[in-house]
């Protein structure tokens, strides 16, 4: 089985490139900083993930991902290798996307990028950041299990 699921912050804008041919298909790519949980003095504390997206996803990621966002993806790992032209080996490891999901509110995300503007101030909580209240007022006999 070859399954990959991530969760991290975009490190650049999502890059489309679309393929030659009768129908193009977009190929999105973008690289995903993974939090290690546990590092090493003077290691690295985050994992850089290259993640390619094909087709109506790679459109997708490139309309709606932004630098810094917090996605969600789901995937499998590719591995290939090629020659160059001077005859050397080189290996390239990337997760093939299959799902992607936003993984913070759009209010969180807008804060996000506002904290890491240097004089921006944190963005007030919405009452449209894509969450909807609970009611409150539903006593537990109201329930219907």
């Amino acid at each position: 089985m070859n399954k990959v699921i991530l969760m991290g912050r975009l490190t650049r804008e999502v890059e489309v490139r679309y393929s030659q041919g009768a129908e193009p298909l977009a190929v999105a790519r973008y690289t995903l900083a993974v939090n290690r949980r546990f590092r090493r003095q003077n290691e690295q504390d985050a994992d850089f993930i290259p993640c390619v997206a094909f087709g109506k996803a790679g459109e997708f990621a490139e309309k709606y991902f932004r630098k810094g966002q917090m996605v969600a993806v789901v995937g499998r790992l590719q591995v290939r290798s090629w020659d160059d032209n001077e005859g050397k080996k080189h290996w390239s490891t990337e997760v093939i996307v299959e799902e992607q999901h936003f993984a913070e509110s759009r209010a969180a995300s807008e804060a996000n990028s506002a904290a890491a503007a240097p004089a921006a101030k944190p963005a007030a909580p919405s009452a449209n950041d894509g969450f909807y209240p609970i009611d409150t007022s539903i006593e537990d006999d109201d329930l219907p299990f």
